[in-house]
């Protein structure tokens, strides 16, 4: 009975460990000071995480896969601008959200955006056609990288 405890014990405490390193921020600004810091990329999702078929689509398939998340962890600063319907926001992240999405001229979700360490957008992608492979993704990100 022990055992089983403990070898569930251990499972939460890795999967807590494993998000966090995948943590998602939500102040673009912050992010862009971490990238620059550390040498990353920025990949902002601007996303309707509650009702967007293909924004949920994207995070099952590809933004929370093993592949993505292991590449993020050392070569990006994960920033999500989320407008959703349903879940609650303070009024100070959806003025920020908003904000940015005018900034950025947002016109449809999911809206991916890359930037290098230093602020340069490097990509901008809207939609997902639900058949990119998160190893498709992740390619995409090494070439840009590598511009």
């Amino acid at each position: 009975m022990k055992s089983v405890v403990l070898g569930l014990l251990l499972a939460f405490v890795a999967s807590q460990a494993m998000a966090a390193e995948g943590q998602w921020l939500t102040d673009l600004p912050k992010a862009q000071e971490k990238a620059k810091a550390e040498k990353k990329m920025v990949l902002v999702d601007f996303t309707g995480s509650d009702w967007c078929p293909p924004c949920k689509a994207l995070h099952k398939n590809v933004l929370s896969s093993e592949e993505f998340m292991k590449y993020a962890k050392d070569n990006l600063v994960l920033v999500e601008i989320d407008f959703p319907r349903s879940k609650s926001q303070s009024a100070e992240l959806k003025k920020s959200n908003k904000d940015l999405a005018q900034k950025h001229k947002i016109e449809g979700y999911p809206t991916v955006i890359v930037f290098d360490s230093t602020g340069k957008e490097l990509s901008k992608d809207v939609g997902y056609d639900g058949k990119t492979t998160p190893e498709q993704y992740v390619a995409k990100l090494k070439k840009l990288q590598k511009s």
